[in-house]
């Protein structure tokens, strides 16, 4: 079982997450959800090479601003930002490898 933190139900407002400096990950899911909480090993594992990035695990569902702003369709999703622009994506993580080139596209 995974000892990850769960998902925050209060989201930062659109506004708040673009005008965020520096690298930033976005992580949507739930902490029901199946494939969020198989996909938490592989996301602990390529998080633990970069200790000092923000990251947000941000509840979603229908009705979630934050979420529908972003697109958010399956998850968990991982949407990695840089100074609040988006530069990649992963949907549904199956190991750590997609994760670990998204996180080299923030460098």
């Amino acid at each position: 079982m995974p000892t990850s933190v769960p998902y925050e139900p209060e989201a930062p407002s659109r506004a708040e997450v673009d005008a965020l400096s520096g690298a930033t990950l976005l992580e949507f899911g739930t902490d029901w959800c199946g494939w969020c909480r198989g996909a938490q090993p592989f996301i602990d594992e390529a998080l633990a090479a970069r200790p000092g990035l923000r990251h947000l695990k941000i509840e979603d569902g229908p009705g979630r601003a934050l979420g529908r702003s972003f697109k958010v369709k399956l998850w968990p999703t991982l949407v990695f930002l840089r100074d609040g622009q988006e530069v990649a994506r992963v949907v549904r993580p199956g190991g750590q490898d997609a994760i670990a080139e998204a996180l080299a596209q923030l460098s």
